[in-house]
């Protein structure tokens, strides 16, 4: 018998049960890491200070019943989604039920970060009309005690979308059901979107970035927040 023919009758004989360790192999791989440090380089010194974060965060904003918090920022590139995502991150690590939404509906960066399915429903749809379930937009799969809620498509009215009821549902109902929602937030220069979600959570979050955020600026978003009824509970100096 020759060496392709030998082969060719090893692979028939061997195709059950081959195919069964695939299918066992398939089943068992695990999903794609979230971008975040506090999964991919827990030991850093970036991941420690998002646990120092998380840790007064713990004390002086859950401890007194608060339960939501926009992360804001005046500029763009301030490191918002960063600070968002990796903070999420820590909440559920430390046994945190969490839920994390991505309204940044300008420039969704989320549902990329965290690999959701390119085919789910972002906040931008199911805020668009009422076909889509909450639980269609929400994944639940990628750690245990977050909810991550990816931003959809950047749709051509955001700011109408962030201020109507539809929007308002889901925030009482995010905070019904999960110890802390997070929400990142579009960048204050640009529009005025991150202010109507920091209104919905009644808390905000300021990020800043070193050597690039202007005081002044980080000055007037601080008022701007205040006079929307938005409580300021701190800010970050981001220099990662």
């Amino acid at each position: 018998m020759s060496m392709k023919s030998a082969l060719q009758e090893m692979e028939q004989q061997d195709a059950g049960p081959a195919l069964a360790r695939n299918r066992h192999e398939l089943s068992t791989i695990e999903p794609t890491p979230i971008e975040s440090v506090m999964v991919n380089d827990p030991h850093s010194i970036e991941a420690e200070a998002i646990r120092a974060l998380r840790t007064r965060l713990a004390a002086q904003h859950l401890r007194e019943g608060r339960r939501s918090i926009a992360v804001c920022a005046a500029a763009a590139e301030s490191g918002c989604t960063y600070i968002a995502l990796n903070l999420a991150v820590a909440m559920a690590q430390a046994g945190v039920r969490t839920a994390l939404v991505d309204a940044n509906l300008r420039d969704p960066m989320i549902a990329d970060l965290c690999g959701l399915p390119l085919s789910m429903p972002g906040l931008s749809e199911y805020l668009a009309g009422d076909s889509i379930a909450m639980a269609d937009v929400v994944d639940t799969e990628l750690m245990p005690n977050l909810a991550v809620i990816g931003g959809g498509e950047a749709p051509p009215n955001p700011q109408e979308l962030l201020s109507g009821a539809r929007f308002r549902g889901l925030v009482d109902q995010l905070l019904r059901e999960y110890d802390l929602t997070i929400f990142d937030t579009a960048p204050a220069k640009i529009c005025s979107d991150g202010l109507r979600v920091a209104t919905m959570a009644g808390f905000s979050l300021i990020v800043s970035r070193k050597h690039q955020t202007y005081f002044e600026d980080m000055k007037t978003l601080a008022k701007q927040l205040r006079a929307d009824r938005s409580v300021v509970v701190g800010s970050i100096l981001n220099s990662f």
